[in-house]
């Protein structure tokens, strides 16, 4: 029986975004550290290219899931920021001159990635696992963020060292938030982040693009 093959992203876009995630891992381990790599948007940067490679959407959906509505805040705030109406601070560090240019054009992917992942889910559709991926995921990173990397703000000789990584501490990176203590603030995060941010992403994401085609939903099933 002939099964029809799936859809997949055009080779253009893979090695396109091959290319990118291979020039930006080594800058950022340069001039951020490994730390870096623990924020929600440089995971979903990964797992992208993932997806785009296997063909498995599990992985852009996870991404998808995650930073659609926080990358949301980050658009907005840097916009914002452009006009000089800054929405919280976020992405101050985009207009900081002591960061290298270079690396700060790199980090424009906050602002293109997640209208990637969108497409990415209306062409080839939104795995319904995926929140149960990334959760967890997420969950881990911020108990890591909080744990072992340091609260804002960043040294004076060191200002791209990697501080309140996942918002841990506060959605700014001048100072920690000081309306409440801090283990406090932590576990309302913990909390918020399903009720707030994953649960109704998905919600929406359901409602709005189909399941990935049969064929494309290997792992796990």
């Amino acid at each position: 029986m002939h099964h029809p093959s799936r859809p997949t992203a055009p080779i253009w876009l893979k090695l396109g975004y091959s290319l990118f995630v291979a020039i930006l891992v080594p800058v950022y381990l340069v001039d951020y550290g490994p730390t870096n790599f623990l924020y929600f948007c440089d995971v979903a940067l990964l797992l992208t290219i993932i997806s785009l490679w296997s063909g498995n959407m599990l992985w852009a959906s996870a991404g998808a899931v995650g930073i659609l509505l926080p990358q949301a805040i980050w658009m907005a705030d840097f916009i914002g920021n452009a006009v000089g109406m800054p929405l919280t601070g976020m992405t101050a560090y985009m207009y900081d001159g002591a960061l290298p240019l270079f690396t700060r054009f790199l980090s424009l992917f906050h602002f293109w990635l997640p209208l990637l992942l969108l497409y990415l889910v209306w062409r080839f559709g939104y795995d319904r696992r995926a929140i149960w991926l990334w959760w967890p995921l997420a969950t881990a990173l911020m108990v890591v963020s909080y744990l072992y990397v340091p609260p804002p703000p960043a040294p004076a000789d060191n200002p791209g060292l990697p501080v309140n990584v996942n918002y841990v501490y506060g959605l700014g990176d001048a100072a920690p938030q000081d309306w409440m203590p801090a283990d406090l603030y932590f576990v309302l995060a913990l909390v918020a982040l399903p009720v707030v941010v994953l649960w109704p992403t998905h919600f929406l994401l359901r409602r709005l693009f189909a399941p990935p085609q049969a064929g494309t939903r290997r792992l796990f099933s």
